[in-house]
């Protein structure tokens, strides 16, 4: 199989993929990633990921993603600035938020959109924990202000689903998605 064509910036994306024997030429696209109005956290996930998608010109397999840290219809996107970023940590602080990827697997015209959701509780966090971990600056590109792969993950008291959702890409469901786009061709 010639390397998986990834819609997507995200180092975390291409780690996971090469961690599981993937190889990945990285081709970020500009589609832009507002949300609509009235739009909820998963609808948006899956529809970006789609549009990833469907921008990549290439007939390779393309893998896009997005993912959207959201608690109800609220959205963690990633913070302007650190002060933002301590706000999404202390909204995120002692209680259940959740974490979807939307993803799509495509080749040529045949396209597989799923998205997988996972549970994350955070412990309590105090004022000082938070802003600890900004000044490391590992917040700065996340949404949610946090990476589980990180020292945010450190503030994970219990998890349903997937850890690597969490980091950025579902890789059980993207492999399976992966082999069935190779094996139809």
């Amino acid at each position: 199989m010639s390397a998986v064509w990834l819609a997507s910036g995200s180092p975390r994306r291409r780690e996971l993929l090469t961690w599981s024997g993937i190889a990945v030429d990285v081709h970020p696209t500009g589609v832009p990633e507002e949300r609509e109005p009235g739009e909820d956290p998963v609808a948006w996930a899956r529809r970006l990921a789609l549009a990833k998608a469907t921008h990549a010109q290439t007939d390779r397999v393309v893998v896009a993603a997005d993912t959207v840290v959201h608690r109800e219809a609220r959205v963690f996107d990633k913070p302007v600035d650190r002060t933002e970023a301590a706000s999404h940590l202390t909204a995120l602080a002692g209680g259940w938020h959740a974490v979807t990827t939307g993803v799509c697997v495509r080749r040529g015209d045949h396209h597989h959109v799923f998205h997988v959701t996972t549970e994350v509780r955070f412990r309590a966090l105090s004022e000082s924990e938070i802003a600890s971990y900004l000044a490391t600056g590992e917040a700065d590109d996340k949404a949610g202000a946090y990476g589980i792969q990180g020292r945010g993950g450190a503030f994970v008291a219990e998890l349903r689903g997937s850890w690597t959702n969490v980091m950025g890409l579902p890789v059980e469901e993207t492999l399976a998605a992966i082999r069935a786009r190779v094996d139809a061709s």
